[in-house]
C-alpha cells in the first residue's frame, strides 16, 4: 500500500470510516476521492480483507440507479456470462485498455483545446509558428530604403489629415 493511500474502514453496520480524516464517510464522498485522483483502499475492519473493489462496483451501482446512461445492456449481460475466471480476466483486461484508449484520446482533445485557446489569445505567435517566420525575420521587422520611404510617405499623409483644410469651405453647410 502506498503512504499517500486513504484507508478507508467498513464496519459490520455498513458505515465508513476515513481513518485519514477521522471521519465518517459515505459512497458520495468516496466517489469524489477517487474523481479527486486520491489513492484508496477499503478494508473490512474486523478480517482487514480488501473491498475497495467491491466498495467501487457499488459506487457505479448507485449511479447507474439515478442516470441511464451506465454501462450498455449488452457489455452488462456479458460481463454476468463471463463468470469463469479466464473470461473475466480477459473482459477487464479489455475493459481497461478501452478505458486507457478513451483517456488518451481525452488527452489529446485537450491539449489541442489549450492550443486553439492559445492560439486565440495570441494569433501572430501562431502565425509566425504557423509560418515558421522569426520575429525578427518579419517583412514589417527589415528596414530598407523602399520602406524607409513607404514610412515617410504614411507620416506625410497622416499629417495631411491632421490639419484642417483652409479656405476651403465645409462640405455640411448648405
Amino acid at each position: 500500500m502506498k503512504p499517500d493511500t486513504v484507508v478507508i474502514k467498513k464496519y459490520g453496520n455498513r458505515r465508513l470510516y476515513d481513518t485519514a480524516g477521522s471521519r465518517y464517510v459515505n459512497l458520495d464522498d468516496i466517489a469524489r476521492f477517487v474523481r479527486e485522483g486520491k489513492e484508496l483502499q477499503v478494508v473490512d475492519a474486523k478480517t482487514g480483507q480488501d473491498l475497495t473493489r467491491v466498495t467501487l462496483t457499488q459506487i457505479i451501482m448507485e449511479d447507474a440507479k439515478d442516470k441511464p446512461t451506465g454501462l450498455p445492456l449488452e457489455l452488462l449481460r456479458q460481463l454476468v456470462v463471463a463468470s469463469d475466471e479466464v473470461r473475466q480476466e480477459f473482459v477487464m483486461w479489455y475493459l481497461k485498455s478501452a478505458f486507457d484508449a478513451y483517456q488518451k484520446v481525452q488527452d489529446a482533445v485537450q491539449s489541442r483545446l489549450g492550443e486553439v485557446q492559445s492560439a486565440i489569445l495570441s494569433p501572430m505567435d501562431m502565425m509566425q509558428k504557423f509560418l515558421n517566420v522569426a520575429p525578427s525575420a518579419h517583412p514589417l521587422a527589415q528596414s530598407g530604403p523602399k520602406l524607409d520611404a513607404l514610412r515617410k510617405r504614411v507620416a506625410e499623409l497622416e499629417a495631411r489629415l491632421e490639419k484642417p483644410a483652409r479656405g476651403k469651405p465645409s462640405r455640411n453647410k448648405r
